[in-house]
C-alpha cells in the first residue's frame, strides 16, 4: 500500500476547480460573455497599435474541431476535445484534463474590422487576428437634459 501525503491546498484548488466548472467559468461585472460548455479553453489577449491578438490553449483538439465565427460584433470560439478511448490494459489513475464541448464568446470593440479576422492554429495554440479600422474617431455624443 502506498501512502500518500495530504495537501490541504490541493483539495482547496480540487475543490475551486469543481465549482468554476459547474458555473461554466462565467465573470461577473466583466465585458466578457462566456456560452455555457462542457469546459472553457484558457486565453491570452493582447492589443498592438494596428490589432488585437488572442491565444486559446486547445491542446490536442484537432482543426477540423474547431470554428471562429464573428457575428453581431461578438467573436466565438467552439470546438470539442474528444476524450480518449479506454485501451484494455490501461488503468486511469487520474483524469484532471476537461473533455467535451467548448465555447468561448467575446464582444469585440468597433474598432475591430470583422472582415480581416484571421485565425491559425498551430502546437495546441489557436491564434486569432483582429485588425483594427485605421480611422476611428472615438465618437461624443451630446445628452441633452430634458425637464
Amino acid at each position: 500500500m502506498t501512502l500518500v501525503r495530504w495537501d490541504p491546498w490541493r483539495e482547496m484548488e480540487e475543490l475551486v476547480d469543481r465549482y468554476n466548472r459547474a458555473l461554466g467559468d462565467q465573470q461577473a461585472g466583466g465585458q466578457e460573455v462566456i456560452r455555457k460548455g462542457d469546459w472553457s479553453p484558457r486565453v491570452d489577449i493582447a492589443e498592438t497599435d494596428s490589432e488585437f491578438i488572442i491565444k486559446a490553449e486547445i491542446p490536442e483538439v484537432k482543426k477540423e474541431d474547431v470554428k471562429v465565427t464573428v457575428e453581431n460584433g461578438i467573436l466565438v470560439l467552439h470546438g470539442e476535445r474528444k476524450q480518449e478511448k479506454e485501451e484494455e490494459g490501461k488503468t486511469y489513475h487520474r483524469i484532471e484534463r476537461h473533455y467535451g464541448i467548448f465555447n468561448r464568446s467575446f464582444t469585440l470593440p468597433e474598432t475591430v474590422v470583422a472582415e480581416k479576422v484571421k485565425a491559425g492554429f498551430k502546437d495546441g495554440v489557436l491564434t486569432i487576428t483582429l485588425r483594427k479600422a485605421k480611422d476611428v474617431e472615438p465618437k461624443a455624443i451630446e445628452v441633452i437634459i430634458g425637464d
